[in-house]
């Protein structure tokens, strides 16, 4: 009976143990920052299954019951626990799942288990009865509210022709592209809204605690006055690094239960165009341009109140000048294309360049175009006193600024993680 009863008890132990609950959160919070994607100490990778593996799975067990590793202080005794069943069932780890880089990496619990909580709480709102149509939400806690206008899926011709005034050469071929029904911010992000993301206490979280929205790493305190003396109040909120508009996005998306992130190059683009083919949203015609954009020819040399233009035929204001904005892409020469490809994005695999659009009140027609591109660069940071660099504050881009999209499907947590950390948070 022994051997059998033995044999149950093991059974029970394999039931028991559970990669996502009982290892994955150790491995990310306390692990992966020094053994993972970004840092390799002692060549050593606890991010993948096969880096697990090669790692040897009793060595780490030998670690965890010694206290060394993970650091038995960090952990409670259900985490250290779990974390040993896991090891001693043998360690089994789901295809397909790689651990985030947590710890001081990724801000903390900044990481792959806070992109699931706050997955679990946008699936589990009520669905939207009339999904394309315009809204305008308050944010929780505080008077202030912003408006997302639909955009209808459809396709389009991204990129411009050789003969289109301005046109540079990152902005061939012309290629095909599909686009999903989603909808996109009505203005660019002011700073009414992106104070309340900096300053906690300007949220109202320093009364009302939600531990998902507190979990996200926010914004140091800057050095200068970032607005330079341009104004607050109703004015788009600049000089953010792409990875703090993608922790606003993250912490606007726990706050209110939908999920918001940074537009692609390609999103960005056919919204802008509105259905339109030309150099501008309304035609070829640059000298139009003053009715619906802010450029250096009528910014009086800084930017001005958002939705004081015309807006573009779909309802977006300020696409074209005021501020420049990010995009999600890393920026690339475009791919020829035989056929129409589905929502392209080029994911991240270095700090610069970002793909940028729009132009600024600083730029002319010529680089306010529906086509122009702009590639990030490291020189925005020039004037930062930080060493290392802050991965805040973009000082040296005074016309930079963003705006967000709502998908109408919602994306797996793993993907939601992607959306949020594109790599840019490493560049010191």
């Amino acid at each position: 009976m022994r051997p059998f009863g033995l044999l149950l008890a093991y059974a029970a132990l394999l039931q028991a143990a559970d990669f996502r609950k009982d290892a994955l959160p150790v491995l990310e919070q306390n692990c992966t920052s020094c053994h993972g994607a970004i840092k390799q100490l002692g060549g050593v990778r606890l991010d993948t299954p096969s880096g697990f593996e090669k790692a040897k799975p009793a060595v780490v067990l030998a670690s965890v019951e010694s206290g060394s590793m993970p650091p038995g202080e960090k952990l409670t005794a259900a985490e250290l626990a779990g974390f040993r069943d896991w090891l001693k069932s043998g360690a089994a780890w789901p295809a397909g799942i790689v651990a985030a880089t947590g710890g001081a990496g990724a801000g903390g619990a900044d990481n792959m288990a806070l992109a699931r909580r706050i997955h679990d709480k946008i699936a589990a709102a009520p669905a939207t009865a009339a999904p394309l149509k315009a809204y305008k939400t308050t944010i929780p806690g505080t008077a202030v509210s912003y408006e997302m206008v639909p955009i209808p899926a459809g396709a389009f011709r991204m990129g411009t022709p050789d003969a289109e005034p301005g046109h540079r050469k990152d902005e061939s071929p012309v290629h095909p592209v599909r686009i999903e029904a989603f909808w996109m911010s009505a203005h660019e992000v002011t700073w009414d809204e992106y104070r309340l993301f900096m300053f906690a206490n300007q949220a109202g979280e320093n009364v009302n605690k939600d531990a998902q929205v507190d979990a996200v790493s926010r914004p140091t305190r800057p050095y200068v006055e970032m607005s330079f003396g341009m104004g607050i109040d109703g004015y788009p909120a600049i000089s953010m690094t792409q990875h703090a508009a993608n922790k606003y996005a993250e912490w606007l998306s726990a706050k209110t239960g939908q999920f918001y992130r940074l537009p692609t190059e390609a999103e960005w683009e056919y919204a802008c165009r509105a259905g339109s083919q030309t150099a501008f949203p309304w035609g070829d015609d640059a000298s139009k341009i003053g009715e619906y954009a802010w450029f250096t020819d009528n910014a009086d040399g800084k930017y001005q109140k958002v939705m004081s233009k015309k807006p573009n035929a779909w309802g977006l204001y300020d696409m074209l000048g005021n501020v420049m904005e990010w995009t999600l892409d890393q920026y690339a020469p475009y791919a020829a294309s035989t056929g129409a490809v589905t929502e392209p994005w080029v994911k991240a695999t270095k700090p610069y360049p970002h793909a940028v659009r729009g132009g600024s009140w600083a730029d002319d027609a010529e680089k306010c175009r529906c086509g122009a591109r702009v590639g990030s660069d490291a020189t925005w940071k020039q004037q930062d006193p930080q060493l290392p660099k802050s991965i805040w504050y973009h000082t040296d881009a005074q016309g930079l600024g963003f705006r967000l999209v709502r998908p109408l499907q919602v994306p797996g947590p793993d993907e939601m993680f992607r959306y949020w950390n594109s790599g840019v948070e490493h560049d010191q």
